[in-house]
């Protein structure tokens, strides 16, 4: 059983597939900081000093200065800024993935299939697809003519 499981392990798609989620892994934390840091900032300022990250909706009925302040008294939040950075992460990464997607697909047009190799036809039993150099034809057996 282990021999199978080290069979399954190191076939080619599952290494590929654990290679894919560690670098998806690692590509989604790059674009969280992207919208965190770089991308919301701008926004913020833009909408009047709004930090979306500390955007929530109280539900205790009492006043937090801040979402902080509301998780540390263990207030009933709703964190609706922090669930807007997490749809713009989303669209950024389906955005650059399928972009991605887009140009290995172009990068990866179907080649064209090689020409078929010639043939004759036997004059015989009129046979098609015969190949140039035989002097026989496989289906009637008659002899041909040397090409």
């Amino acid at each position: 059983m282990l021999k199978e499981f080290k069979e399954f392990a190191m076939r080619g798609n599952v290494l590929d597939m654990a290679i894919g989620i560690i670098i998806g892994a690692a590509f989604g934390r790059i674009v969280s900081s992207v919208v965190n840091d770089i991308i919301m900032l701008p926004i913020g300022l833009i909408l009047g000093h709004v930090d979306f990250s500390n955007l929530f909706l109280n539900l205790s009925g009492t006043h937090y200065d801040s979402l902080a302040d509301a998780k540390k008294a263990g207030a009933a939040v709703i964190s609706y800024g922090a669930f807007l950075n997490t749809v713009i992460d989303f669209l950024i990464v389906a955005l650059v993935v399928f972009l991605l997607v887009k140009q290995v697909n172009r990068m990866m047009k179907p080649q064209p299939a090689p020409a078929p190799p010639p043939t004759k036809q036997c004059p015989y039993c009129m046979s098609e697809g015969i190949a140039t150099q035989a002097t026989r034809c496989p289906h009637c057996t008659a002899e041909l003519k040397a090409a």
